[in-house]
């Protein structure tokens, strides 16, 4: 009887630590597939650059600094590896700002304003960062899921033992991004 209660209870904590690997394993995907999706977006949000720097061109064309220093950080971004969450994310910071300075200097030019091309382009780029902020959160839930299986108890040993580890956030690195905007009416 008391062999039959051993093996019982070897046969459950058996099937306990492959619940806790396979947990582990489903979370490792869903951040993988979190970062897939980012990388997706950002690849559409690299492509559309070029378009919007060559419409921007035309019309302001002494604004070289705002252009070259878009151009600069997207090839910055593209350059970096794949799996360089912290770099890729500070490199998409970077550019995000540049891009922001490059719609701000489109916005001195009224005829570059109502250019149908750079409306659409402009719209675009708006819904690629609305669907690359969707893809961020996702991909954040998901490394937050595993990190607290990795960090907690008792999947920690599991995870250990097998190779998973603590994933980086796609973080925001420039605090004025961050920052509440200050409203004066």
């Amino acid at each position: 009887m008391t062999t039959w209660i051993v093996l019982g209870l070897i046969v459950l904590i058996g099937l306990y630590l492959i619940t806790l690997y396979n947990g582990l394993v489903r979370k490792r995907q869903m951040v993988r597939e979190g970062w897939s999706g980012i990388d997706v977006q950002l690849k559409r949000r690299a492509d559309l650059i070029p378009n919007l720097v060559e419409t921007v061109k035309g019309y302001a064309a002494h604004e070289r600094a705002a252009l070259d220093e878009v151009t600069e950080m997207r090839a910055r971004a593209a350059d970096l590896p794949r799996d360089d969450v912290a770099g890729r994310a500070q490199a998409e910071g970077m550019l995000s700002q540049a891009l922001g300075r490059l719609f701000a200097v489109a916005e001195a030019y009224p005829d570059l304003k109502a250019n149908d091309g750079f409306r659409d382009l402009h719209a675009s780029l708006d819904k690629v960062e609305e669907a690359l902020q969707m893809a961020r959160r996702y991909y954040n839930g998901a490394v937050r899921a595993l990190n607290v299986m990795v960090e907690s108890f008792p999947s920690n040993l599991v995870a250990s033992r097998f190779g998973f580890s603590h994933e980086d956030y796609f973080e925001i690195e420039d605090a004025r991004e961050r920052a509440v905007p200050k409203v004066d009416f």
